[in-house]
């Protein structure tokens, strides 16, 4: 049901946002300031201090009005003309569309601006040729572009007096969506931004909902917070400023002496900047989005972005859905909606996700590269097994921050600095102040994992978190080694420490508020990821032993119609087992002192040769099976009766159909097979590459807990806003520019600026910086134990103890099959059966209760 419905919503503001309306002798919270005579340099005052009733109001209250042009704005001109034409409108010098950038931002007159609440708040007209392509036309939302100067600190947003449009317009937001960005282009800013405004169409075209409808976008504001004013990529703030969210000259560094921290741009757009460029509007379908574009003056992270966006903007706006997006993941045209139902449906979910496919690129062409095809079937697959088996516990590890949603009223911390919020957002502080402990450190690298335990063992309430298979999203995966394994280290590194972390507080879903038998499910599951856990420690080991123990079932083989490598048998393993150590010990070396993007071709010639092995492993295999197999061919009951009696045989067939037989069947059963015919080859070539280099390289480099971000923060300067006295009323006395025409003029340059593609330039990667020797020491020792524990497990597996059966048993049977048995191989390939099956188990639960309940 939504929120909607229930009659405790109808009053305003909502709880937890600022109040409307205080006593007499307080200052108001969104009054505009007093109303003073006008000039042709002061910004004008509101018409009215109280909210008008008709809507949209035509003077919202908290609005400082427009600010002064020179008598050029239209409502200043009795006939309701520009006196003069804009740049790249007709009537204009075909010459001032030439205007030099530079000396256009250099004509700027001094104007004073009344404060806002003690704050500078500035209504500026956006350039004719928006207004020109705009379906909408006449309400002050679509005309004016609302710049704030915040100059505090996210969580003293609200306490600051800072106002939003949604909240000046007394309007309720059902979803509040974030889109995060640090230096991407503007296609992939085009590309979300582009998608989200699609979502938010389909929204206002079910007409048959509750919630949404024809004036449904009232309901949605899109929050686009960029990642440091010097990072943020020039061309985005063209697009942005195409769509009017953006105008250069505007904004100002300093507000009567305070440094700013945040330049806040709202508007109502009504264009969209498609993938060619080109503008589209309501004729291609375009509804008006509500746009808040927050520039952090630097760059802080993406948690500081978060934070913006929870602590300072969402309390004002007490949304009911936040729904978390990077710029570059592109969601399908429905997507949005299938998130938002899923919390619509059922009051106990509290966090959901959809469906994060790799980009395959036109024509699904991104294929031909063997490690975009094998993170596709690395994602299908998670999609396909994991996700779903979570889901049906109520409990999704990660909510991937690049596609995901929370109900907001579940993030809220239940007391001051007690809650998933606070829990969520101590990765900052502890990374800005140094005094973090490794540990600490390296877990809030995944920090939303961390977000998702906080959530569900969320004290006295019960949240459960959702797989919403038919929310799809597409998102760009690394092309080349060096980002692959710079992306993977972080992940790696993050999700391993935040699983030790929730592992080890398991206990605390019991003071939760979740009923006794979602309690049992999620015990259950804390079992399920600690077994996974500790065979992730072990992996090295396991991989290892696998390899070590097929090759030497071959080479010791004794039956003659059985001889995979002929009589270069020994020869071969032996070679091959000095190349796998080898290989593995220069992928340690070569991940304790380098970077991967600077030694790409050792680590591709790592990967090779892992996959060489990996081949050699297979091929292996299936001779095994088959050399057992092809004397029964046809008897299927002497088969069956093989299987009962050869243990070690019947392990291996129970592996390879429990892996690769499990994929098959459940891809089918999603409906969803392709990625088994394009991409399961590259994977499983790839696969040793995972255990041996990926998490060798993560572990080595424990001691970085960086985001690859850092670097230097110093941006242009823009000028200040100056604190001055004027008729008796504290004005901000500031610079910009100063007539209608200058603003069309840089409008239209901008434009045809984003008309040239720029030519490409090699990103230039930051060095690296120091990182402190007590992070370096505990990298040392983690890195030793993990060492010690595996090669212990294979000395003791290879040399210390002999499984091999006595001769009487061994010549009862076919060789192959007796000279590969060993315990410890059985329970491997028993435990991955087992694995397997839960996860298959969990993904054919979740289908049944999808056609269920939905």
């Amino acid at each position: 049901m939504s929120r909607y419905n229930n009659g405790n919503n109808n009053q305003y503001p909502p709880q937890g946002g600022p109040p409307m309306q205080q006593q007499q002798q307080q200052q108001p919270y969104y009054a505009g300031p007093p109303q003073r005579a006008q000039t042709n340099n002061t910004i004008r005052s509101p018409t009215s201090p109280h909210m008008n009733t008709g809507y949209p109001p035509q003077q919202p209250v908290g609005y400082g009005g427009p600010v002064g042009y020179n008598n050029n704005v239209p409502h200043q001109n009795g006939s309701g003309l520009m006196p003069h034409p804009p740049a790249g409108v007709p009537g204009l010098p075909r010459t001032s569309s030439k205007l030099d950038r530079a000396a256009t931002m250099n004509r700027r007159s001094v104007i004073h601006v009344p404060l806002t609440d003690g704050n500078l708040v500035m209504d500026c007209p956006v350039p004719r040729q928006i207004l020109q392509n705009s379906h909408y036309k006449g309400e002050r939302e679509f005309e004016y572009m609302r710049y704030t100067a915040a100059t505090c600190d996210p969580n003293d947003f609200l306490k600051e007096r800072y106002a939003l449009r949604p909240t000046i317009y007394r309007r309720q937001t059902e979803l509040f969506i974030v889109m995060t960005m640090y230096n991407e282009d503007d296609e992939l800013f085009i590309k979300t931004m582009g998608s989200v405004m699609k979502n938010i169409a389909h929204l206002c075209t079910r007409a048959k909902s509750k919630t949404w409808g024809k004036d449904g976008w009232k309901k949605v504001v899109v929050c686009v917070v960029a990642d440091g004013r010097k990072k943020c990529h020039p061309r985005v703030l063209k697009v942005l400023a195409a769509m009017g969210a953006y105008q250069e000259g505007i904004a100002k560094d300093t507000v009567a002496g305070k440094p700013v921290t945040a330049h806040i741009y709202e508007y109502t757009t009504q264009i969209m900047v498609d993938s060619d460029l080109k503008v589209r509007s309501a004729d291609r379908g375009i509804v008006p989005v509500q746009i808040l574009f927050c520039l952090k003056e630097q760059n802080k992270k993406k948690l500081n972005s978060h934070r913006w966006f929870f602590n300072a903007f969402a309390p004002q706006l007490n949304p009911n859905v936040c729904v978390l997006l990077d710029v570059g993941t592109k969601p399908s045209g429905t997507s949005i909606y299938h998130l938002w139902k899923a919390f619509d449906r059922d009051s106990s979910i509290g966090g959901a996700c959809g469906e994060i496919c790799a980009d395959l690129g036109p024509n699904c062409s991104n294929l031909l590269n063997p490690l975009i095809a094998s993170q596709n079937f690395e994602y299908k697959m998670s999609n396909i097994l994991d996700k779903p088996l979570e889901s049906v516990f109520g409990y999704i590890s990660v909510l991937p921050g690049a596609f995901s949603a929370y109900r907001y009223k579940a993030l809220k911390d239940s007391s001051p600095g007690v809650g998933p919020l606070s829990s969520y957002f101590k990765g900052e502080t502890m990374h800005s102040s140094g005094e973090a402990g490794i540990f600490e450190s390296n877990m809030y690298l995944a920090e939303d994992r961390i977000l998702c335990f906080e959530l569900v063992a969320k004290k006295n309430e019960a949240w459960l978190l959702k797989y919403v298979k038919s929310a799809k999203a597409e998102t760009d995966v690394p092309d080349n080694i060096g980002e692959f394994i710079s992306q993977r280290r972080r992940w790696l590194n993050g999700s391993f420490f935040a699983a030790f972390y929730s592992i080890a507080h398991f206990t605390r879903v019991l003071t939760s508020g979740q009923n006794f038998l979602r309690k049992i499910f999620l015990m259950i599951e804390f079992v399920y990821n600690a077994i996974n856990l500790v065979f992730n420690w072990f992996s090295l080991a396991n991989f290892y032993l696998t390899f070590y123990f097929l090759t030497v079932a071959a080479a010791n083989n004794s039956n003659p119609d059985f001889s995979p490598f002929g009589d270069w048998g020994k020869v071969t393993f032996a070679v091959l087992r000095q190349i796998y150590l080898a290989a593995i010990i220069t992928v340690f070396l070569c991940s304790l002192g380098n970077r991967p993007q600077g030694s790409r071709f050792i680590f591709i010639l790592a990967i090779i040769l892992f996959a060489v092995i990996m081949g050699v492993m297979l091929y292996l295999a299936i001779a095994t099976v088959y050399a057992v197999v092809l004397p029964y061919w046809g008897h299927y009951r002497q088969m069956i009766d093989l299987l009962k009696v050869q243990g070690p045989f019947r392990d291996t067939v129970i592996s390879l159909i429990s892996t690769y037989g499990l994929y098959i069947v459940s891809s089918l059963m999603h409906f969803e097979p392709w990625h088994m015919f394009t991409s399961f080859i590259p994977y499983l070539f790839l696969l040793p590459a995972y255990v041996n280099i990926l998490m060798v390289y993560a572990f080595c480099n424990t001691h970085d807990v960086s985001w690859g971000t850092k670097g230097d923060n110093k941006a242009p300067e823009l000028g200040g806003a100056t604190k001055v006295t004027k008729d008796g009323q504290e004005v901000m006395k500031l610079e910009k520019p100063s007539t209608r025409e200058d603003i069309d003029a840089v409008y239209q340059l901008n434009m045809q600026e984003l008309s040239v593609r720029p030519d490409y330039v090699k990103e230039k990667r930051d060095k690296k910086t120091k990182q402190e020797d007590y992070y370096k020491m505990f990298r040392t020792r983690l890195v030793l134990t993990w060492m010690f524990t595996n090669a212990a497990l294979i000395i003791a597996m290879t040399s210390s103890f002999s499984f091999q059966k006595d001769d009487a048993t061994a010549t009862a049977t076919k060789p192959t099959s007796n000279d590969m048995f060993n315990p410890y191989l059985s329970m491997i390939f028993w435990s991955v059966a087992a694995l397997g099956a839960v996860r298959f188990v969990g993904s054919s639960l979740y289908l049944i209760l999808r056609a269920l309940f939905g």
